[in-house]
């Protein structure tokens, strides 16, 4: 088991943070996300001392909310661990910010003071893919609202896929939402069958066009996937539609695999809220491609910040 483990001897860790905090070096993870961001404050045995959570963390939001988000999970974990506030001055840390693609992103995150001994930046993917092969070689699939491939060839990092919904994120929870209500409308104005996945999405706007319009004009890609739960629900229940949907997906996550193979990755992991939900519907060849995760996107985190796990014994 990875060095989260050691969340189990927290006390322990809190006695020994107040002991050592004037000397020690602590390392701390955090992940940044579209829904919530959280942190992970670990000493240089990798005992967890101190985890912080918080709203949304992209740099969507702007780089002042970003700062005050990061500022609030990094003083949370501090808090837990015991630690004073000028403790930040012996952090080392490592940050997966989602959207940290985006142009000028990187640059404005590196102008941030947040009063830290280090911070090395990568995408939240990027950190995903760390902790699911322990910083090794490997790739991860995440499925999610999104959807991205995350790999490590040879120790260089790149991704295939999510450029973003809707031109990209194939097989993913909003896509799967699209392609419900296109459905329902074209149910809803006689251009194909009223199966009922149709009339399941159409009650959600009192079966009328108007309705479902003015909300595709506001919807965002959370929106979308908040459908998918649905249409995996009426395919499992053997609706035509919702079958043929969610075969399509499978049918991208199949390729996404496929390629990340062809790209020389030595392991493929399967990630994200919507991948136990397709993986029933992957070819058993495919499935029997695929590796577990060896840790989560806080481990890969404190990759990131340096910090190697100590050997087990």
């Amino acid at each position: 088991m990875g060095y989260t483990a050691a969340a189990k001897g927290y006390g322990h860790g809190r006695a020994k943070a107040a002991r050592l905090g004037s000397t020690m070096t602590w390392y701390l993870g955090v992940d940044a996300g579209g829904s919530h961001c959280r942190a992970r404050l670990v000493d240089d045995t990798g005992l967890v001392i101190g985890t912080g959570h918080a709203g949304p963390a992209n740099t969507r939001i702007g780089m002042d909310r970003l700062r005050s988000v990061l500022d609030d999970v990094i003083g949370k974990a501090l808090e837990e661990a015991g630690l004073a506030p000028d403790a930040r001055g012996q952090i080392v840390a490592g940050m997966g910010i989602a959207g940290l693609s985006r142009p000028g992103s990187a640059e404005a995150l590196r102008g941030l003071d947040l009063g830290l001994a280090s911070a090395n930046f990568a995408t939240d993917a990027a950190i995903a893919n760390l902790g699911a092969h322990r910083g090794g070689d490997g790739a991860t699939l995440i499925l999610g609202t999104g959807s991205i491939a995350q790999l490590r060839v040879g120790g260089t990092d790149f991704a295939i896929g999510g450029y973003g919904f809707p031109i990209s994120d194939e097989g993913s929870g909003a896509a799967l939402g699209l392609s419900a209500m296109r459905h329902a409308l074209r149910a809803l104005d006689g251009r194909t069958t009223r199966t009922p996945l149709a009339l399941a999405i159409a009650a959600r706007f009192g079966h009328a066009i108007p309705q479902a319009i003015a909300w595709m004009d506001r919807a965002a890609p959370g929106d979308y996937a908040a459908l998918a739960p649905i249409v995996i629900q009426y395919a499992q229940a053997d609706d035509p539609i919702a079958r043929s949907i969610v075969e399509d997906a499978a049918g991208h996550v199949e390729r996404f695999i496929e390629t990340i193979f062809e790209r020389g990755a030595p392991a493929c992991a399967l990630l994200g809220g919507l991948a136990p939900h397709l993986r029933p519907w992957l070819r058993a060849r495919t499935v029997a491609q695929l590796s577990e995760s060896l840790g989560d996107a806080l481990d890969g985190a404190l990759f990131l910040a340096g910090f190697v796990p100590p050997a087990a014994d």
